[in-house]
């Protein structure tokens, strides 16, 4: 299965796309996502489309610093629950080993190590999309990423020894000089930054000790293994793609990188098939949506993928032996008692 990264992967592109005079609706549906799904940053989408959006954006653009212009828009919270640990641990080397152990709960493509040698520190990025492919952008963002989470560790004024590119530097390194300064490198051997080993003992001045037991328990109780299930996986798209109106197998597959029996396969391995784990889904959310008066009935049809509201309704009294008006109201005289 091809892997997936976070919507919050995306923080900051429909800003960026439309302050270069870019439309980035057209961009996201060329490469199958959507624009409305960003909403939601704890949602897992395709990371080999993003991969491809970045290219895309930046080619149409005719930036070559896209992808660093993006990790502009990083904050801690981009990296989702994880951000509340990291901001208590009381060091930056403490902090960066959470945030590379679990690194599969925000992005499954990213492989970063952190190594330690001659009083230096090296973070290498490495990125698997599970096929060749372009991936400049994404690089670029990564580093940029991470450059900036040093940064809010150790302060603004804090410089690397070096920021190193694998690929050539652009026709323009204004921007990639703004932001590192004259450290950064091209055509080097890995893609990554280098400082001072003594900076990762840094302490955290974020950090808050009366916190951080709270927040080691909160980890604990929401972190998840590396090795999550292909029902799961097909379970958050299925939340994705629902919105959007082409929420299909096929659909799935191709985010997954498979063909649809190889979907099936594994589904049927775990006793699920795509319909049960749809309509599970929709019941979930339904349950959500038609609770929230504030969302009309039209609306919520629209949400869970069918094509009308009459086909919502057909559905939502075989599932709950009520219309969904009658079960909202129902629950709103139970909220009242």
């Amino acid at each position: 299965m091809r892997p997936l990264v976070r919507t919050a992967a995306l923080s900051g592109y429909v800003e960026l796309s439309r302050s270069l005079g870019l439309d980035p609706q057209p961009l996201m549906k060329h490469v199958g996502l959507d624009a409305a799904g960003l909403a939601v940053q704890d949602r897992w989408i395709s990371g080999a489309a993003v991969v491809h959006l970045l290219e895309l954006s930046a080619a149409t653009a005719r930036h070559e610093d896209f992808g660093l212009r993006m990790s502009e828009f990083r904050r801690f919270s981009s990296l989702g629950p994880i951000s509340l640990v990291l901001r208590e641990e009381p060091d930056v080397r403490s902090a960066l080993g959470i945030m590379l152990r679990h690194e599969h709960m925000y992005n499954e493509v990213l492989h970063t190590r952190l190594s330690e040698r001659d009083g230096l520190a090296t973070i290498k990025v490495g990125l698997d999309l599970g096929e060749p492919m372009e991936h400049r952008q994404a690089t670029e963002l990564a580093v940029g990423a991470f450059h900036r989470v040093l940064l809010g560790f150790l302060g603004s004024h804090w410089r690397p020894l070096s920021v190193c590119f694998t690929h050539p530097a652009p026709a323009d390194t204004g921007t990639h000089r703004r932001i590192f300064g004259s450290t950064v490198k091209f055509g080097r051997e890995f893609d990554g930054i280098v400082f001072y080993a003594a900076d990762l003992d840094s302490p955290n001045a974020m950090s808050d000790p009366q916190l951080r037991t709270y927040a080691r328990q909160y980890f604990e109780a929401i972190a998840v293994p590396r090795d999550t299930t292909v029902p799961d996986r097909v379970r958050e798209l299925i939340e994705v793609l629902l919105p959007t109106g082409r929420c299909s197998i096929e659909q799935v597959a191709r985010s997954l990188g498979v063909d649809r029996r190889t979907v099936h396969r594994h589904l049927a391995q775990s006793g699920e098939t795509f319909s049960s784990l749809l309509n599970a889904t929709r019941v979930q959310l339904a349950e959500q949506f038609v609770s929230n008066r504030r969302r009309s009935l039209t609306e919520i049809a629209d949400l869970l993928g069918f094509s009308a509201p009459s086909a919502f309704s057909r559905w939502f009294r075989e599932q709950f032996g009520c219309t969904a008006r009658e079960w909202r109201e129902r629950r709103g005289q139970t909220a009242e008692h």
